[in-house]
């Protein structure tokens, strides 16, 4: 299993965890506690095969556990500071993913259709970097957004993270405080810059391969 994950057929696997998170969980008809724990145990799904992904990162599985652990236990205790750990702890794990994930997906050599679903994942990855980013800073400070933020939950900030990331800006939810309206800045050009440096890194690792398929 190992060994499936450290090769690229992995990064589809991983992308389509990813799809399912970002996607398909939102439009499921669940009640509210099996919706939770659904939407808990794909995000562990989530984690735990990046894990497996991160090969030669294996520090990494150490703190995917602590993650995992502070998550289940948010989820079994109301808890303000559990919730501001379990966005931190997922926060940092995404990122980290989102590095490894680009590090296999533009190394050097041909590119496969493993690598390029490989530099999707990445991209994704970067908005529910920021979606947690907004959750954290949103139960830090409730008045960070205003607008449709009463009682939101993941699935609001994964939504205005994607539309910030694509520069749709709907208008339903305005940073208001300063960290806020510098996540979105970042965000909105980071997701400007990705395409480009992402459409120009593959061309040139196709080239440089050599491959004409």
């Amino acid at each position: 299993m190992l060994r499936f994950w450290a090769e690229d057929r992995g990064l589809s696997i991983f992308l389509a965890l990813l799809v399912m998170v970002i996607f398909l969980l939102p439009v499921l008809p669940m009640p509210g506690s099996v919706g939770r724990f659904v939407g808990n145990f794909t995000f562990s799904a989530l984690l735990i095969a990046g894990a497996i992904s991160s090969g030669q990162w294996r520090w990494m599985r150490v703190i995917v556990v602590l993650a995992l652990l502070v998550r289940w236990a948010a989820a079994a205790l109301s808890s303000d500071a559990l919730d501001v750990m379990r966005e931190a702890s997922t926060l940092i794990m995404f990122v980290l993913f989102a590095m490894v994930v680009a590090e296999r997906a533009y190394r050097s050599g041909p590119v496969t259709s493993h690598r390029i679903k490989g530099a999707v994942a990445v991209f994704l990855l970067l908005g529910l970097v920021w979606a947690h980013a907004y959750e954290l800073l949103h139960l830090l400070h409730p008045e960070a957004f205003s607008g449709a933020v009463g009682s939101a939950g993941p699935q609001t900030w994964i939504y205005y993270s994607f539309v910030t990331l694509t520069t749709m800006g709907y208008g339903d939810i305005t940073p208001v405080h300063p960290v806020a309206r510098s996540l979105a800045i970042s965000e909105a050009l980071i997701g400007q810059l990705y395409v480009a440096t992402t459409l120009a890194r593959l061309v040139a690792l196709q080239v440089g391969s050599g491959n004409k398929d």
